[in-house]
């Protein structure tokens, strides 16, 4: 017969070793579940972790993106040990990580990082996101060389869906799509000013550098290229303040022609004399009009239009 003073001391180290395995349980369920280190357990995921910690989601738990059911996390282990990969297989086009998932940092204003980006007034989300309604990861978190957690789209990654923009003008052949396209214009195409961030004066790039959108706070061209770039003379009050486009095709080598500019001066050959110096002598409109400044001032006139005849103002042409 146990006495009852035994009875108590087998119940008490019953309840202690009852106490310290579910303590020991919580602690490596809560390591396990919120700790990212529990991760490279797993020695293929030295590579990940060490491009999470250096991301813009380093501190977060891997599970906040991340989420598997007890069935997955136990197929996963058995992948692990039965099929011993040695690098993170690239999924292509599954989604590991869904856009659920994601706004709930990045569109809430009531979650737990107040301080990440928000995609509410972004001209590129509104296209690819809300309008669209592309996956996250298609463009964020993509695999590089079995590296994962690059956030930031590389610098010609917006082909994978436009193919035919891998195209570009003269000099422009290593930029980044997003060296140009911007969150300024709703259709995303580059403004007058992203132009002359590299093709004007330095005012312009100090302007936009001080209210930075996310093509020119994440993918600035290089100082080289910029420098390189050729420098445009234009006229502020110029009468045509469109964007470069109207005229540049940045997608093709071809430059401005002659028919580009008829396309929307439509009725300048039965303006002045424009008709006789186009049909009949075979002249281009650069000919007398210097790009983007366009007007033909008197001094102009005197160099150019002396080349053929005598002097006359500029005024007499349109008359």
């Amino acid at each position: 017969m146990i006495k009852r003073k035994t009875k108590l001391i087998l119940a008490a180290v019953l309840v202690f070793v009852v106490a310290v395995g579910a303590y020991g349980g919580i602690k490596f369920w809560n390591y396990k579940e919120n700790n990212p280190k529990f991760c490279v357990v797993c020695h293929l995921m030295n590579p990940a972790y060490q491009a999470y910690m250096k991301s813009s989601h380093a501190g977060m738990s891997c599970h906040e993106c991340h989420y598997l059911s007890l069935m997955g996390q136990q197929k996963l282990v058995m992948d692990v040990v039965f099929k011993n990969p040695k690098k993170v297989e690239d999924l292509g086009d599954k989604v590991i990580v869904p856009w659920s998932f994601c706004v709930k940092c990045h569109y809430k204003t009531d979650d737990k990082y107040p301080d990440a980006p928000k995609i509410n007034a972004s001209a590129f989300h509104q296209q690819h996101f809300f309008a669209q309604k592309i996956e996250c990861q298609n463009c964020h978190g993509f695999i590089v060389q079995g590296i994962v957690h690059r956030f930031k789209p590389g610098p010609t990654f917006c082909v994978k869906c436009h193919p035919d923009r891998l195209v570009h003008g003269a000099g422009m052949e290593n930029l980044a799509c997003l060296n140009c396209h911007t969150d300024r214009t709703q259709n995303l195409a580059p403004d007058r000013e992203k132009c002359l961030y590299c093709h004007g004066p330095a005012e312009i790039r100090k302007q936009l550098l001080k209210n930075p959108t996310m093509d020119v706070s994440n993918y600035q061209p290089q100082s080289a290229l910029v420098e390189g770039a050729q420098k445009i003379t234009y006229d502020p009050k110029s009468p045509m303040q469109f964007s470069c486009n109207k005229c540049h095709d940045p997608h093709s080598a071809a430059t401005p022609s002659q028919a580009g500019c008829i396309k929307c001066h439509a009725g300048i050959m039965n303006l002045g004399k424009h008709g006789m110096h186009i049909q009949m002598m075979k002249m281009k409109c650069m000919d007398c009009h210097a790009p983007h400044v366009w007007k033909v001032t008197p001094a102009d006139a005197k160099k150019k239009c002396t080349k053929c005849h005598q002097y006359q103002p500029p005024e007499n042409f349109i008359s």
